[in-house]
């Protein structure tokens, strides 16, 4: 495996407790840090699909009421145009 240099700047009480925690569990900084960033970058990851998937069902139940209520627009525009139009043919408008 090729591995790269990553740095870092922290405070002293970070990097002691860095290091306790490394040594505590048997482990290298590095592999903690590895560890860290590895779970962060994945759960980083789910926190999106589970914004999608919310996203998606409210566009699921938003859609059909804009159809519904595109379709009564429609409606309302067709009325008044019968409307305009029967008074443009000297007929009294209907109700």
């Amino acid at each position: 495996m090729q591995t790269e240099r990553v740095t870092f700047l922290t405070s002293p009480d970070h990097k002691a407790a860095l290091d306790a925690f490394a040594a505590s569990n048997g482990k290298s900084v590095g592999h903690v840090l590895r560890e860290a960033s590895t779970r962060y970058l994945v759960e980083g990851e789910a926190d999106e699909e589970a914004a999608l998937a919310l996203l998606v069902r409210e566009v699921e139940a938003a859609v059909p009421v804009m159809r519904a209520d595109i379709r009564d627009t429609i409606a309302s525009i067709q009325r008044a145009n019968d409307a305009v139009d029967a008074v443009l043919a000297g007929e009294r408008p209907r109700a």
